[in-house]
């Protein structure tokens, strides 16, 4: 009987053309010796519940990766017949270890539970089909008085494989100064796309010291310098009307300073409160924010802490750049986007050779930010 059954099973996957003539060659000796030590076990499985037999299938077959099966459906309900439950915190799948360099999508489901069972916590996602999204690469590689940024186009090509794949189209300029920075951006800010986006990336990689982004002409004595303020008051509600309400997201790959971002530090110590030398006014009064906020949706990843240094590798490009990367491509499809972030900072937690700790700041979305990919 169990003989029959499993001839029976690779007649229908060699007529269903799931296994080729070769591969059934391949497996027919080891199957009659699983047959002729297993008589009555199929016979068994056949009285017991349908999951059963489903994890010999994937026993017998997943881990070489002879059959590849998707056992569950997407859209498969619970025992009770209703869709599982979904929350803004839910994990969708977890990704194989063999899929780290590839963007996992998010299935159908996935994307539609959400937009109805908590449309009121996470930030509105326009149909793909009718969506124009944005983003902007600007990245300095060669200076008059600094040192060139080797390796720097490695970041460019993942950057712009990333967003792409996340559905935007990616405007990319390259050894600006300061001032040709500020064009850039008030330009891309004006762009009348943005009205049928949903979000918009900014990605700034460059030297840099504690007060921005170092432009191609900067020197200590003459500084070249776009401000972090300088970014903000382009793509405020005051200035980019058709980026109102939605997710503004920006990273920075540059250093902040000449520290090394480490501190030897003792088992037992105090702590100790930075003074404040005047309490905050206990009214705060502004005719801005009577309407609408003048600065909201916006969060700002940066490589590294204030003062501190950011690795990049000549060969690889940056450190930060890499592992933002990967965790976008391992976890957008079932994280939101302060979610990814805690996860890269986390990838960083333990010092080593190269020591430096991403920063999330200026953060202002009052939402959870979700990609969403393929959707």
């Amino acid at each position: 009987m169990a003989g029959n059954r499993v001839n029976d099973f690779i007649e229908d996957l060699k007529g269903k053309k799931v296994l080729t003539k070769q591969e059934l060659r391949a497996i027919g000796k080891r199957v009659d010796l699983i047959v002729d030590k297993t008589e009555g076990l199929i016979d068994g499985l056949n009285e017991k519940s349908g999951i059963v037999g489903k994890i010999l299938v994937k026993s017998i077959f997943g881990p070489k990766g002879e059959l590849a099966l998707e056992i569950l459906d997407e859209n498969e309900k619970d025992e009770s017949g209703k869709i599982k439950s979904f929350s803004s915190s839910t994990v969708f799948q977890v990704p194989q270890a063999s899929q780290i360099n590839v963007l996992k999508l998010c299935p159908c489901i996935h994307f539609k539970e959400p937009k109805t069972i908590i449309a009121h916590e996470i930030y509105p996602v326009m149909e793909k089909k009718s969506r124009m999204r944005l983003a902007l690469i600007i990245c300095n590689r060669t200076f008059d008085y600094l040192s060139e940024r080797e390796g720097c186009e490695k970041d460019i090509s993942g950057m712009r494989d990333l967003l792409e794949n996340l559905g935007y189209s990616v405007v990319i300029k390259e050894n600006l100064t300061a001032q040709e920075m500020k064009v850039e951006l008030k330009h891309f800010a004006t762009r009348p796309e943005h009205r049928f986006s949903d979000s918009t990336f900014l990605v700034f990689m460059s030297h840099g010291i504690l007060d921005g982004i170092c432009g191609t002409k900067h020197r200590e004595e003459e500084p070249d310098v776009l401000h972090d303020d300088t970014i903000f008051q382009i793509f405020n509600n005051r200035n980019c009307k058709n980026l109102k309400d939605k997710p503004k997201v920006i990273i920075m790959q540059a250093c902040r300073g000449k520290g090394n971002g480490a501190v030897w530090v003792t088992d037992v110590g105090e702590a100790c409160a930075w003074p404040e030398n005047q309490p905050l006014a206990p009214y705060i009064f502004s005719d801005a924010v009577q309407k609408t906020h003048v600065e909201k949706d916006f969060i700002a990843f940066k490589s590294s802490t204030p003062h501190n240094v950011s690795w990049r590798l000549n060969t690889d490009g940056s450190v930060f750049i890499s592992h933002l990367i990967r965790y976008f491509k391992m976890y957008s499809c079932c994280h939101h986007l302060e979610e990814i972030f805690r996860k890269v900072q986390y990838s960083f937690e333990t010092p080593n050779i190269i020591t430096q700790m991403p920063t999330i700041e200026r953060l202002s979305m009052t939402r959870y930010f979700y990609l969403f990919p393929g959707n």
